[in-house]
């Protein structure tokens, strides 16, 4: 018995070691051609850019598994995504089938770990992806006989992310602490996989709006997949979010140009306790001071075939419903009790003009009191709307059963509306109405502001039998409350919205900034103090057709530190100091005083039309003003219109290729404006061009600004100026431009002018004066810089006692032709004639004196800076033999022979509609 029990010792003692020596000895017989073939392997079958730092075999990274462990791995996408990274991690190991190795002398791989990785999926508006990087082979037709192979039974993922950024669906999510193991025969043509996932921390976002934040998934799912035709079968799959049980069925096929889906997700008999853990945090903040009693049932389906090209979409479905629902927030005296809905939605091929809205029914109750509602709609532009609501509620028993958070509510709210129809705006159609709203002792107190809003008590009625804006009547008698003691009341009554008949009364005293923070985050300001005592009784009819004696308008209203915004204006315009005063159909302004950025205005005179104006967006807003301000930048009136998309942090190392500059838009003239203004400024900048003394007139109107025998003097020099703009989109402007200047210093409008130095780099050096009387109309980009090939126009340059010194041409003609006096030119009196049109400046002929010479000029050049300028250089006596010359190239490399024949500039035609085009790294130089 010893022997045998020694035998046994021995014989257990050598397999061991011999298995042991294998698995340190297997991986050093064959990593050669197993390297080799996984290499051929991912050629072969990838499309898409493969990476690692080193490959090391071995049994003990997932053991017993013999596996080829990459580390540092890295995967590009395919198209469109190849500079990409679809597939980051520190390693991925593939698992050989072991058997096969041995026997068969083929790698087999049948297992794949990845672990601390990045997954990147992304899907561009037209459904093109970047995971299609595998080549799989048509079996059908031909057998593989290659000795490698990809014949998975697991797939296993640890402690990754995923971000899934799908812009053809608007979808993303964004997954960390992702961990998953698949098991299954992935060899197999159709085969199931047995998978368990869970993830810590799951985000989910639709079109811009985060439904799920911070929330942790498990799942234990059986998915069925048919490699063929690559469809997905989603057979028992049952997920938890957080506490809620859902079960997940359907099918998911990949098109050749998009998707086919069946999906169906519900909950069934869930407790609402549940429910509100797979919200977003602060409802699970909310819970933990919460009783919740109560089931829900929720259904998500969304099927049919998504294909972006044929703007094809599923059809979406949403159903939630609550029986018995309790809740009592931090153990409120009076809970919500019998809270009951039936919520049901259709999104069919997710078109929201087919919108589908059924509230069926929503009821609870706080102690006696009550709120139920009914709401159902169709479509959403024009939708078809019945809606019944009642409620009688003590709105402060309310807000301590719902435990509302940041907000205390008093006072007793009833409700009895009702109301069928179409509201159509276009059509002047609203749904059949007829509602009550009356609030009694109300209170509104936030945690923003430290006082509330008080005695806030509210009588309206709305009442239309006959579906149209014309029979509407809204009431509003009285209305009243009080802030930091000091009280308002208003009364309106108004009826036929065709043609509004209107009666309004307010009066009482407003501090704007702090009743804006009763209900605002800090840090998002309006400021301002209102004084009212105003009447306004008439009709928009009379104000129009100017019935004045029909109209009852009078009052004061007196501002003070008003803060307003505007979708034109990017900064606040802020009125420190005026009053409104009303008298019919006018609203005169009162020694206003306002700034807006750095810029300050004085301001008195009227307008007209007030009230049409207000109550209509047809009607023009008339006006004429007196307007004094000691500065006025107009850089600050430029319009923000660079829209940005928010990108996951993961992403943005991806992003590839150059972006265009960031366009801060054009001046938008407002087009329902028709205002005259009389101007007297002492400065005025725009784009650090400096003007003193304006004194001018302005007109706004029909979307343009005109400036008629507008004066001010710039660097010294008087000049009058006569301006038409247009706004033609945020983006895009007109222009039409004229100027006389009389005698300005080029010196000094080079030290001052920026606009001067960027267009006529080349008189640095130079010295004299200058008149000019010019004319140019074209476009503005969105940086208010002229797109040249636009401009077309012309004018005379006058120059006197001018020294031509440093410029390039002159300098290359110098040396060209031996004549030292040619270099720096001093011109004493000389009228240079241009014309400008696609991209060309045209320059006519124009002689002048030097040193015994009479050179003659003539030619072109463009705004590119190209050169194709004519020369004869008349010698002395008296310029009766000259010689030819002619000047191409670029004004900063000229190139100077002796000959007469020249070829025309290439023109460049402006298109309207044309795409911007990014700025060139130099701006261009013309008057050189």
């Amino acid at each position: 018995m010893k022997k045998v029990i020694v035998r046994i010792l021995k014989i257990t003692g050598i397999t061991f070691g011999v298995i042991l020596a294998l698995l340190f000895i297997l991986p050093i017989l064959f990593p050669g051609k197993i390297a080799e073939e996984v290499k051929a392997f991912a050629n072969k079958k990838l499309n898409g850019e493969l990476n690692f730092k080193e490959a090391n075999l071995s049994f003990f990274n997932h053991f017993p598994s013999l596996t080829l462990t990459l580390t540092d791995f890295s995967l590009k996408g395919s198209a469109p995504y190849k500079k990409e990274t679809l597939l980051s991690a520190n390693e991925v190991a593939f698992g050989i089938n072991l058997s096969s190795l041995l026997f068969d002398k083929k790698v087999n791989i049948d297992k794949i770990y990845v672990s601390n990785a990045l997954i990147n999926v992304k899907v561009n508006e037209k459904g093109e992806a970047n995971y299609n990087v595998y080549n799989s082979d048509d079996t059908s037709t031909k057998k593989d006989s290659s000795s490698s192979s990809l014949r998975l039974e697991k797939i296993a993922i640890e402690d990754s992310h995923i971000v899934y950024d799908d812009k053809s669906t608007k979808m993303l999510i964004d997954a960390k602490g992702f961990n998953y193991v698949g098991n299954g025969d992935l060899d197999k043509a159709i085969f199931d996989l047995y998978t368990e996932a869970d993830i810590e921390d799951f985000d989910f976002t639709y079109a811009g709006e985060q439904y799920l934040k911070n929330k942790k998934v498990n799942a234990d799912l059986i998915t069925k997949i048919n490699t063929n035709s690559l469809a997905f079968v989603f057979e028992q799959n049952n997920l938890k979010i957080n506490k809620l049980p859902v079960e997940f069925k359907g099918k998911f096929d990949f098109l050749s140009n998009g998707y086919e889906m069946d999906f169906n997700i519900k909950s069934e008999d869930s407790k609402l306790k549940d429910f509100f853990t797979a919200l977003p945090p602060h409802y699970v903040t909310w819970l933990d001071k919460s009783k919740v009693k109560g089931s829900t049932d929720l259904s998500l389906t969304l099927k049919g075939k998504y294909i972006a090209s044929k703007n094809q979409k599923p059809d979406l479905a949403f159903n939630m419903k609550i029986r018995d629902g309790y809740i009592n927030y931090n153990d409120a005296p009076f809970p919500a009790s019998n809270i009951f809905l039936n919520f049901d939605t259709k999104l069919p091929s997710l078109d929201t003009e087919q919108l589908r809205v059924n509230l069926d029914s929503i009821f609870f109750n706080v102690d006696k009191d009550y709120f139920k509602a009914i709401v159902k709609t169709v479509g959403l532009s024009k939708p078809k709307i019945a809606a019944r609501i009642q409620s009688k509620i003590d709105l402060a028993k309310m807000n301590k059963a719902f435990g509302l958070q940041n907000m205390d509510l008093r006072g007793v709210l009833n409700m009895d509306i009702k109301s069928n129809g179409v509201y159509d705006k276009m059509h002047n159609k609203i749904p059949v109405t007829n509602g009550k709203i009356a609030l009694k002792n109300g209170y509104v107190k936030t945690i923003y502001y430290p006082n509330p809003i008080k005695n806030i008590n509210l009588l309206a009625t709305i009442l239309d039998t006959e579906g149209s804006t014309k029979d509407l009547k809204i009431n509003i008698t009285p209305a009243s409350f009080e802030f930091e003691g000091k009280p308002i009341f208003v009364n309106a009554k108004l009826k036929n919205f065709d043609n509004i008949n209107y009666d309004i009364k307010a009066k009482g005293e407003l501090d704007l900034g702090k009743i804006y923070k009763v209900f605002s985050k800090k840090g998002l300001d309006l400021e301002g103090y209102v004084n009212a005592d105003v009447s306004f009784k008439g009709s928009q009819n009379d104000a129009m057709k100017g019935n004045y004696k029909n109209l009852r308008n009078s009052g004061t209203l007196k501002l003070r530190n008003i803060k307003t915004t505007s979708e034109y204006l990017p900064k606040p315009f802020i009125i420190k100091e005026g009053t409104f005063v009303f008298n019919q159909d006018k609203m005169n302004f009162n020694d206003f005083v306002a700034n807006y950025g750095q810029s300050d205005f004085k301001m008195n005179g009227y307008l007209q039309n007030v009230i049409d104006f207000v109550l209509t967006d047809k009607a023009i807003l008339k006006g004429n003003f007196a307007l004094q301000s000691s500065f006025i930048n107009c850089d600050e009136f430029m319009s923000a219109t660079s829209n940005q998309t928010a990108v996951p942090d993961v992403l943005k190392a991806n992003t590839q290729g150059p972006t265009m500059p960031t366009e801060i838009g054009v001046i938008v003239i407002p087009s329902n404006f028709d205002l005259q203004f009389h101007a007297v400024a002492d400065k005025l900048n725009f784009q650090d061009l400096i003007l003193e003394k304006l004194n001018g007139n302005m007109l706004i109107n029909n979307g343009k600004l005109i400036m008629k025998n507008n004066s001010f003097n710039v660097v010294g020099s008087n000049v009058k100026m006569d301006v038409v703009y247009e706004s033609e989109t945020p983006n895009r402007a007109n222009f039409d431009f004229k100027i006389l200047a009389k005698d300005f210093d080029v010196k000094r409008a080079y030290k001052e002018v920026k606009l001067f130095r960027e267009m006529a780099s080349a008189a640095e050096n130079a010295e004299g004066i200058i008149s000019l009387d010019y004319k140019v109309a074209g476009k503005l980009d969105g940086n208010m810089q002229p797109i040249y090939p636009s401009l077309v126009g012309g004018g005379t340059l006058s120059v006197k006692k001018v020294k031509m010194k440093g410029f390039k041409m002159f300098g290359a003609v110098s040396r060209k032709t031996g004549k030292d006096a040619m270099k720096n030119p001093d011109l004493s009196q000389v009228d240079i004639k241009t014309k400008i049109k696609n991209n060309i400046i045209n320059i006519e002929r124009f002689k002048f004196k030097v040193a015994g010479f009479r050179p003659r000029i003539e030619g072109q050049t463009s705004f590119d800076g190209d050169l194709n300028i004519k020369m004869r250089l008349g010698l002395p006596p008296f310029g009766l033999f000259g010689i030819p010359i002619k000047v191409t190239g670029t004004k900063d490399n000229p190139i100077v022979r002796l000959g007469k024949q020249t070829e025309d500039l290439k023109e460049t035609e402006y298109e309207e509609g044309q795409a911007p085009v990014p700025a060139p790294a130099t701006t261009p130089q013309t008057t050189n």
